[in-house]
């Protein structure tokens, strides 16, 4: 087996079938298929199931798939680390951020690195936080931003901010009273939600709160897709309990048509920490972009283009408790 195999293996369970990895790799389809056929052969059991419809890996071949997609990453990194004395930084970095983070950042990001790394390839996987954990868990991803302080283990954990949860719904919404820009709990669980599922760490945020006072909370419906419950609300399903930065999710232009309601008898708030791989395993490209995330964050939130939020560094002692966090008023 050598790593010329496990990469063909990979590109062929990515594209769903042989044809596609051909066109991809650039290899005749015949040497690709002999090139598998020997990998099973050495592995001793069946790695794809062939039909009309392509090919998906067995229970044997997803366990290959899993650990080959890691050492190949973990292969490029060794070259990249090889390389690094070369004058341009270069290489491939995997930033993983969750929705309502990419509304703030993701643009930002992607203009600043390019302008300032053009022979970076950043790579920006936008998740739930769960499932970026999971990838990060398994050397996916180089860098990401989650909500918990031991979220990866043996990554490098740099608390970065805290951000308010806020009632968001639209505008012309008439499900609350116009005149008022604070909300109590219980208010809340009286107006139709629609919230993240329980998988979604920021689901068992809130739900914190609710147990606290002894009130379920029964949504109208569950998405996990942060676009499309914005829509929904937009649409008049309901409200919602988000981060500021939820508003942002169709453009800057479409954020002044939301309304946000501060609650008044609970200062929820989710804290956020950039993880990485240790400095030890760090190529050069991955160490700049770390330190390029952390400072266009702060730089954001220093000049209030990302609200609803406090950097931990400027936090008082105190900090570590719910606070209020400076916005406007909606």
């Amino acid at each position: 087996m050598d790593t010329k195999q496990l990469k063909y293996f990979v590109a062929i369970v990515e594209c769903g079938g042989f044809a596609r990895a051909s066109r991809q790799l650039f290899i005749a389809q015949p040497a690709l298929s002999q090139q598998i056929a020997r990998l099973e052969q050495e592995v001793g059991a069946p790695l794809l199931i062939r039909s009309a419809r392509g090919v998906s890996p067995t229970a044997n071949g997803y366990a290959l798939f899993r650990h080959a997609k890691f050492i190949l990453r973990q292969l490029d990194h060794a070259v990249a680390l090889a390389r690094q004395n070369t004058a341009e930084i270069t290489g491939r970095v995997a930033v993983g951020i969750a929705p309502t983070t990419a509304c703030q950042v993701g643009m930002p990001f992607l203009e600043r690195i390019q302008e300032k790394y053009p022979g970076v390839t950043l790579n920006i996987v936008e998740g739930l936080s769960g499932h970026l954990q999971h990838m990060a868990a398994s050397g996916q991803l180089d860098i990401a931003i989650l909500f918990t302080p031991n979220a990866v283990p043996d990554w490098q954990c740099t608390p970065l901010l805290d951000e308010e949860l806020f009632v968001i719904l639209p505008c012309n919404s008439p499900l609350f009273p116009r005149g008022r820009d604070t909300i109590t709990l219980q208010e809340v669980a009286d107006l139709p939600l629609v919230l993240p599922s329980r998988g979604h760490g920021l689901r068992r945020r809130i739900e914190l709160e609710y147990e606290r006072i002894n009130v379920s909370l029964v949504p109208v419906a569950e998405i996990d897709s942060l676009p499309l419950l914005m829509s929904a609300l937009a649409m008049g399903m309901g409200a919602t309990i988000k981060p500021l930065a939820a508003i942002h999710v169709h453009g800057a232009a479409q954020a002044k048509s939301w309304r946000h309601l501060r609650i008044s008898d609970a200062a929820i708030s989710r804290p956020n920490y950039v993880f990485s791989l240790p400095a030890e395993r760090m190529t050069d490209a991955v160490a700049r972009i770390h330190g390029e995330l952390l400072e266009l964050v702060r730089d954001l939130v220093r000049r209030a283009r990302w609200q609803g939020v406090e950097l931990v560094e400027e936090a008082a002692p105190e900090a570590r408790e719910p606070r209020r966090l400076a916005v406007p008023h909606a």
